[in-house]
């Protein structure tokens, strides 16, 4: 033992290497809290965000009559769709000695030049206006949110070579591009709205890119980057929710455009041609 350390009171064991690791041993706890890292806190906060973002969307409703009368005659106009069944007229029947009958009790909206009610045909008409724009809608919408948050989010190269092929595209007119595609293609609902879907997305996706380069700017969205969260982890919980209202907005316009396009067959029974 040195001198100086018995003069100066300390251990033995003193500037021992092995005894200091022991001792450091000694004092750790049995048993520590593993830190949990599956969830970062931006992640509660937006959640927090979306909530509060629904409940303001419950209360402007609930304000706004002419929005609950919009969504009343909506639904009055859904649920007759699916009740077409209930008709006692076939929309396809002929009955030549009732032709081109006015409005009265038995047809409410009268027949036509073949002796087919009126009321019976646009209640069938209506399950496939509906059917082809809400899903119609519902691919467009599709594609355009995937095409505007990739090309608004990572910018650069990719954006640019995304927004040129959609202007590329936003010139050639969709309406008679429309019919020449129906033309070749078998006649049916199912290519109706795969040709709508693939002509109609580009300004959802103009829409969404330009509400995109907005909400990766702000701070839940820089502190998710920073982070280190994966990019489509950061477009599907943060970017998306900031652009929601603005792709509802752009998805009920679109069903609106595109239930006043018709088939070409004029015994095909739509709203867009009766």
């Amino acid at each position: 033992r040195d001198p100086v350390d018995r003069l100066a009171g300390l251990p033995a064991d003193y500037g021992d290497h092995h005894a200091l690791v022991d001792d450091a041993d000694r004092r750790k706890p049995d048993r520590r809290r593993a830190l949990s890292l599956r969830r970062s806190p931006h992640s509660y906060a937006e959640v927090t965000r979306m909530s509060r973002r629904w409940q303001q969307v419950r209360h402007q409703l609930r304000r706004n009559r002419p929005a609950q009368f919009s969504l009343f005659v909506l639904f009055i106009f859904v649920v007759a769709a699916l009740c077409a069944g209930l008709s006692p007229y076939d929309p396809d029947r002929m009955a030549l000695g009732a032709r081109t009958l006015p409005p009265d009790a038995a047809h409410w909206f009268g027949t036509d030049e073949y002796g087919r009610d009126y009321f019976t045909r646009a209640l069938y008409g209506g399950q496939i206006s509906l059917m082809v724009g809400f899903l119609a809608m519902l691919f467009s919408t599709l594609i355009g949110t995937v095409v505007g948050t990739v090309s608004g989010y990572f910018g650069g190269w990719l954006d640019n070579l995304m927004m040129r092929a959609v202007d590329i595209l936003m010139a050639i007119p969709a309406f008679f591009l429309l019919l020449v595609v129906n033309a070749y293609l078998k006649p049916g609902v199912d290519n109706i709205i795969l040709i709508i879907s693939l002509l109609t997305w580009m300004n959802m996706s103009r829409l969404v890119r330009a509400e995109t380069l907005s909400v990766k700017e702000r701070e839940y969205v820089l502190y998710a980057r920073a982070s280190g969260e994966h990019p489509l982890s950061i477009i599907v919980r943060h970017i998306i929710p900031g652009v929601l209202p603005t792709i509802i907005v752009a998805a009920t316009l679109n069903i609106a455009s595109v239930d006043s396009i018709g088939q070409r067959n004029s015994y095909v029974k739509t709203w867009g041609c009766g």
